[in-house]
């Protein structure tokens, strides 16, 4: 299957379980790939015809911005079933980056990474 990949997209949200995340927020990356047949934009060179990057962003960015998740899982999940109602995807994949989680000790990121369909 074909896909649209949005990698890297980068908000400032108040997800966390710590009080201290949800008072000072810090900075969530999320990649989001949406499975479908894009042979038909391909074809046409129609925008009708496909998911518009443009719209998939602004509505990463209002779930990841909008109100607060104790989990990056929950997070990911809204994101997720928000992608398969709002586009004409088959499939999704969200990664949830964290990279100043409050863990002890040096890392890149912490991530949970779902994929949903449609049923």
């Amino acid at each position: 299957m074909d896909k649209i990949i949005l990698e890297g997209m980068e908000f400032y949200g108040y997800h966390g379980a710590r009080p201290e995340e949800k008072s000072l927020g810090q900075r969530f990356i999320l990649d989001v790939e949406l499975s479908l047949d894009l042979q038909p934009a391909g074809n046409s060179d129609d925008l009708d015809r496909t998911i518009n990057y443009v719209q998939v962003f602004e509505l990463v960015e209002s779930i990841v911005c909008g109100p607060s998740y104790l989990l990056i899982e929950t997070l990911a999940e809204a994101v997720a079933k928000a992608l398969l109602e709002q586009f004409a995807a088959a499939e999704v994949k969200v990664r949830v980056k964290k990279p100043q989680a409050p863990v002890p000790g040096r890392f890149s990121w912490v991530a949970v990474e779902i994929n949903r369909s449609k049923k």
